[in-house]
Parts: C-alpha cells; structure tokens; sequence
C-alpha cells in the first residue's frame, strides 16, 4: 500500500504541474510519454520487489522423512538417497528441516556430503568433504564443515552462531523451516554449494573445479547425500531423480519389515510386552521409502508359551499405511528368542588369559586421578547356575565388568550377569616401561610443508605387550589447520588399522570410539602457533588387555608445554600392535634421544 500511495502522489503533483503549463508551447498533457524520472521511481518500487533468490525449474516430487522424528538421531546414523550431480549439471532440492526446540546444540541440524561415484563405505569411497548448515565465527573450534577437498576460505553465513562452552546457542533455530539446497557444477571454472531458508544463508563458492576422484576417470559424476544429527528432515523435492526412484506424496501401503534389537534370551516369567519393549522394526513402503517403527506400534505374539523355557518364535504385525491410516494387507515378520531360567549364581571357572596389565604416565597423563583400564576377558569361562538347578556357560558378551584402576597393585574385577549376580576375578597392574626409539625414514614430508594427507609414512614400528615406546621428533607445520601437524597411526603387520588420531583431539578406526582423550586445547590459536617447531615426545603403551595408549607431549615455540591423549583404544590384537606416522601439510624430523619434558606444568 506505501507503494500505491507513492506513486498516487508522484502523479497527482505531476498532473497540477502540467496542467499549469497546458497553454505553453510544445506542451503535450495528453501525451502517452510519461516523464523520465516517473518511469525511473516505478522501475526502482518494481524491482524492489523483486527476490534475488533463484527460481528453482524442472523440480519433481520426492517426499520422504530422514531421520527420526523424536530428534534421537546420531550422527551417521541416518541418511538421505544419494543423489547424482554430473559435470556441468546442477541439483536443486527443497526440504523441511526440523529441529528440536528444547535442544539448542549448535551442531544438531544437517549436513550434506559429497563424495565420488561410489556407495558409501563402498570399494573405492571417497569423500570430497561434509558441509553443514550451521557456521561459526571460530571454524578451528568448531567444525561446521570438513574434508580434504572443502575449504574454509569458501565459505560464507548470513548467521554465525558463537556456541558456549556447552555448545549450546539459541540462534540455532534460525536455521530450521523450510530449506533449498543447491550444488553447482555449471560452470568449468568453479564448485558452489548454497544452503537458504531465507532468514539464514550459507554459500560455498570455490573459485575451481572439483577434482574426479572416480577410478574411472571416464565417471566424472559426484554424489551428494544429507546427514542429519538431532534433528529429521522432510525432503519435499528434487530436479534430479535419486538413485532408487522418486517418492510420491500419496500414501503408501507397507510391503515388508526387518525386525532390529530383538534379545537373545528371556528371563522365565517376563511378559512378552517387557521383553520386547526396545524392539523396533524397519518397515519398507511401497516405491521403497522406509520408516523405523516403535515397540509400541506393533502386533506382537510369541508361540509357544512364554512360562516354559525353550526356543520361542517371535510374531509381529504391522498393519499401517506410511500415513498412519489402515492397510489394507498387514505385514508379518518373525524372529526366534529363548526363554531361560533366572540365574541364581555365577562363577568364574576358568581365568582369563591375561591378568597383567600396563599404564603408564608421561605429563600428558599424570595429572589425571580418576584413570581407568578396561577389563578383558578374553579367553574367560563363566558357568551360571539357574533357578532349577541347571548349569551352562555363559557367553561373556552377556556379562558386565567393572574397570580397572590404572596404578599399580592388584584389584578384584566384578563380573556381573544381566540380573546382577556377581563373582570376582583378580588383575594385577603394573607400570610400563618405556624404550625409546627413532622410526624410518628419520625424516617425513616435503620440508616445505606441502606433504599432501595420507601421502609418506614412516615403516611400522612393533610394541610388545606391556611395553611403551617413546619416539621424540620436531613437528613442522604450514599452519593452515589445526590438523597440519603429526598424525599417528596404530594398526596390526598387516597396516590393518586399530585407529588413526591426531594431534588436534580427533580419531577414526575401529578402535577409536571406546577411547578416552584429552579434550584439545582451550586455546587453539596459540597451540597451532607454536606448532611450527615444536619439540614432541609420543608414548604407545601397548596396555595387554586388548588396549593402546597414545599419549603426547608438545613443548611449542612459545615456551609452553601443550598435551593430547588418547587412552583405551581398543580392539588391539595385544600380540600385533605397532604404530606408524604419516603428516598433513607438515613435516616431522626425528631425533636419536627423548627430548626434555615437564610434568609439572602443561597446558590443555
């Protein structure tokens, strides 16, 4: 309406004006020509309204929920169809993010990642890099994207958020609603990617091509799939059809199920609604969209009777469309449990094959009061006596240990069954000593920082059980990343790896997630200064209960001494533990002797 009132009054004080000047020479009142600077002010009222948001063709339905609603999605636990982006081509996509209101955790809304032509996890994946909605105004601290091919410089947010020291800030909710999603490969010269809900904008603007990262270089296809992380999304709609089809809005009607998290065994006497409480089944819907649905969702029945011990057959029938309403054909699924007499005791009868375990302390470490070792009960044998007198062994993935103080002496390990009957078996814990050593090549990476991730290596360097090697070196780094320093790597001869963990307070392997590390830096712009020549002792305790200890020690150029650790890394083959370095934009240098550390004074 301001813009109507404008330009009324624009003509009004424009037509007493011209009538004024009716009887002059050349003058033309009824002339279709209006004035220049009238067609100017409506040309500016115009295109003030118009939107700088691109109009978005050629968009199909593909309606579908990643995720789970109650927002109890983990990280890497839920994930969207892949969609394929050629060379020269651009994907487009609208979704509706959700997000938990009472959560305001600065991570918890999605990412979208982009990879080469291959399944995830697949022969040959590789990964360009993961970009997430959210932004901060500290990307060393807090990660909103990351990769070896997505780079900081690149990006852009309307809305930087400034977590506290929980994590947590309230502008997170700005970025829920409704979102549109672009990957731009159109032009020959650059990669974008763009994120909007028209309040929060993030944009990606990378002035080159993606590299192909297809083994055949003939593939110059990439992949693109959505992560969410304490929230779900509903996609609404795409210009590329996905691999697996299209999902139309209409309803659904369920065509199969696979049933998750169903107990091995049932104490005699529980109901069959508290057995199978935490049970839930996938169900698969007509054009293959699939939803996780509850315990309590289902039809659930057991044959034979639940009061006899025995193998029993699990019955469970869902009967609803992907839109809740009645199906007309429901879908049965089963799965076989056991009914088992209560155990009335346990006891161990036969020890473990190993009792002795190792820790040991370097200034990383010896601050800590509260460190433990985790019980291994490899080659255990537990018997339970049942409440009818019968006996059998137990399998020890049943069974809960206590942990094991990580300082000498020796300690009774409770072993526990699921109803809480315990027995006792003895550890004893010893300090580990340390030996030096210098890897091979004594010296790794380019000395002029531009080692390339994952490129050299230093030979495997074998740890005996209950043993701590201690390797001492110059650390070198271009300073671009707090990831541009060491890198060390424990695997078995065969370079199978245990886990990968660097000298910025993050890992990966299969070992890696039961670790325990030291939280990184409270100051990461002066550690990753004083990175650039530091002097560096690292410790690996080969622990001998299935377990590995990275500890180091980093005196940096500034004087002080900064730690990282990782301790409790599992899944360790106690009798094949080595270690190795490899570098990242960085260069290490060896020395022949343990440098000098403080214990009393360190910084995190």
């Amino acid at each position: 309406m301001k813009h109507l009132n404008k330009i009324a009054s624009i003509f009004c004080g424009a037509a007493f004006g011209l009538l004024a000047l009716a009887s002059c020479e050349g003058g033309d009142l009824y002339s279709v020509n209006a004035p220049d600077w009238i067609s100017q002010k409506i040309d500016s009222i115009e295109n003030s309204k118009k939107s700088n948001e691109e109009v978005l063709v050629g968009m199909q339905e593909d309606v579908y929920t990643i995720g789970k609603s109650d927002y109890s999605s983990g990280w890497w636990s839920s994930f969207s169809k892949y969609y394929v982006v050629p060379d020269g081509q651009k994907w487009n996509a609208v979704l509706n993010l959700n997000l938990n209101s009472s959560d305001d955790t600065y991570y918890k809304n999605f990412a979208i990642v982009i990879t080469n032509d291959v399944d995830r996890g697949g022969t040959g994946y590789q990964e360009y890099g993961a970009y997430r909605f959210d932004a901060t105004g500290d990307s060393a601290k807090y990660n909103s994207q990351w990769g070896n091919r997505l780079y900081f410089k690149y990006t852009n947010s309307t809305q930087l958020l400034a977590p506290d020291a929980n994590n947590k800030d309230a502008n997170v909710h700005k970025l829920g609603g409704k979102v549109t999603i672009t990957v731009d490969r159109t032009s020959s010269t650059a990669f974008k990617i763009k994120i909007t809900n028209g309040t929060v904008t993030k944009t990606y603007n990378q002035p080159f091509k993606l590299s192909n990262l297809n083994a055949d270089a003939s593939d110059t296809n990439i992949r693109c799939f959505l992560v969410p992380e304490g929230s779900y999304l509903d996609f609404l709609q795409s210009n590329i059809v996905p691999i697996g089809g299209l999902t139309s809005a209409k309803d659904k009607a369920p065509v199969s199920m696979v049933l998750q998290n169903i107990p091995d065994e049932v104490t005699r006497g529980t109901t069959l609604d508290k057995a199978m409480a935490n049970i839930s089944a996938e169900v698969t819907f007509e054009e293959g969209v699939k939803k996780v649905i509850p315990a309590s969702e289902l039809y659930l029945s057991a044959i034979t009777d639940m009061d006899v011990p025995g193998e029993k057959t699990l019955v469970v029938i869902y009967n609803k469309t992907f839109k809740g309403e009645t199906a007309t054909k429901p879908i049965v699924a089963y799965a076989k449990f056991n009914v088992v007499n209560s155990i009335a005791s346990i006891k161990i009868t036969k020890a473990p094959s190993r009792s002795n375990y190792y820790f040991f302390n370097s200034a990383a470490t010896s601050g800590l009061t509260d460190r433990t070792l985790a019980f291994d009960p490899t080659g255990m044998e537990v018997t339970a006596t049942y409440a009818d007198g019968s006996s059998a062994v137990i399998d020890n993935t049943k069974l809960k240990f206590s942990s094991v103080p990580a300082s000498a002496g020796t300690y009774n390990v409770a072993v526990s069954s699921a109803n809480g009957k315990t027995d006792n078996v003895p550890v004893t814990v010893s300090e580990s000593e340390s030996t030096f050593v210098t890897p091979t090549p004594n010296a790794l990476g380019a000395t002029d920082n531009t080692g390339a991730w994952w490129s050299v290596f230093t030979d495997n360097i074998k740890v005996p059980a209950g043993k701590t090697y201690a390797v001492s070196f110059t650390n070198y780094s271009s300073l671009a990343k707090n990831w541009n320093n060491f890198v060390t790597i424990l695997r078995n001869s065969a370079n199978s790896e245990y886990a990968v963990v660097r000298s910025d307070n993050y890992g990966w392997g299969n070992g890696y997630a039961a670790s325990r590390n030291s939280g990184g830096q409270t100051d990461w712009a002066s550690w990753l200064a004083a990175m650039n020549g530091a002097n560096v002792n690292v410790y690996v305790t080969n622990c001998n209960n299935g377990t590995a200890d990275v500890q180091a020690v980093m005196k940096g150029t500034d004087g002080n001494t900064y730690i990282q650790y990782y301790l409790g890394v599992n899944t360790v083959d106690v009798n094949d533990l080595c270690f190795a370095f490899t570098i990242d934009s960085c260069h290490l240098v060896f020395k022949s002797s343990l440098a000098a550390s403080k214990r009393s004074s360190y910084r995190k």
